[in-house]
């Protein structure tokens, strides 16, 4: 028989893996008694495990959950998983990076030293962007709180930015994207699916009814998201072609959502989109480049409107 030390962590073990365990399989497994398995269970609930007995033919036992959280235990398998999430999360920009950097620590310096080399070899480095600086980080409790409303599927009532209105949504999914956390929801004001930032969202707690989950535009969150950045319906709402006097090889690692079509060793047809006109043609004024427009007429209009812009700020305006 093992010691009783080694055998509290194997009975824990066991209840971990499965839901429920009829009391003369885990004396099986243990090569104990059941009265030995009925003395461990009750030295694990003095420790602070919250283990229910589960009535029936057999009897048995189940772990659940507490008020307070127990020392867990896991395999390799899931160490190492759960020490490359946390490096993960300490650079998603959720609030946790802080609490996400010291559990990773505690978690190391318990780990076999085998365990600890594979973790070793992964290495996480966040890069932030430009203006990362200056974009407010996201709270953990209000993710906390819509993901609760996701789950239980209940209308959440929230400030929004800076509008005066409160939005009342049906939660469907928390998603990141280029960075950033977003809310994506059926609006039941405006009777359309949105996407919400998650640092602009001030959450009325307790929420509003449950409802019924609705149909995804596209059935697929990832591709709704998708479709979204990229001008929503299909596309941008303002599309333009122009001819740039510039390698296809050198333009394509920069277009995203456009087209690149080589006509030459130095030209290429770009079609791009953007949310507005002005937009679209600083998009194509940043591959400094000469570009004739193909079109349509507003991205001419909107090319011309920036020329006298840039010609005013610069000092060359002769109006």
């Amino acid at each position: 028989m093992p010691k009783t030390s080694a055998r509290l962590l194997a009975l824990l073990s066991l209840l971990q893996a499965r839901r429920d365990w009829p009391g003369a399989l885990l004396a099986e497994r243990l090569e104990v008694s059941p009265r030995t398995v009925r003395r461990d269970v009750d030295r694990l609930r003095e420790l602070g495990y919250p283990i229910a007995a589960v009535k029936g033919p057999d009897g048995g036992y189940r772990l659940g959950a507490g008020a307070e959280l127990p020392p867990l235990l896991f395999d390799d398998e899931q160490a190492v998983a759960l020490a490359v999430a946390l490096q993960i999360a300490a650079t998603a920009g959720a609030g946790i990076e802080e609490a996400a950097a010291r559990a990773l620590t505690t978690v190391r310096q318990v780990m076999p030293a085998r365990l600890r080399h594979r973790v070793d070899t992964v290495r996480v480095t966040a890069v932030a962007r430009p203006a990362a600086g200056t974009e407010p980080q996201v709270d953990s409790g209000v993710l906390v709180a819509l993901s609760a409303a996701v789950h239980a599927r209940e209308v959440l009532r929230f400030a929004y930015a800076r509008a005066r209105e409160p939005r009342r949504v049906e939660p469907h999914h928390l998603v990141t994207w280029g960075g950033r956390w977003y809310l994506v929801a059926f609006d039941l004001d405006r009777d359309d699916w949105r996407t919400f930032r998650v640092d602009r969202i001030v959450p009325s707690i307790p929420t509003g009814p449950r409802f019924r989950p609705r149909e995804l535009p596209g059935g697929n969150v990832a591709a709704f998201v998708a479709d979204r950045f990229s001008g929503g319906s299909g596309g941008w709402p303002c599309t333009g072609e122009v001819i740039l006097e510039s390698p296809a090889a050198e333009v394509s690692p920069f277009v995203r959502d456009g087209m690149v079509e080589e006509l030459g060793p130095d030209r290429c047809r770009l079609v791009l989109g953007s949310w507005s006109w002005p937009g679209l043609a600083a998009a194509v004024g940043r591959f400094d480049a000469d570009f004739t427009i193909v079109g349509p007429p507003e991205l001419r209009a909107a090319c011309a409107r920036m020329a006298r812009r840039y010609a005013g700020a610069s000092g060359t305006d002769e109006r």
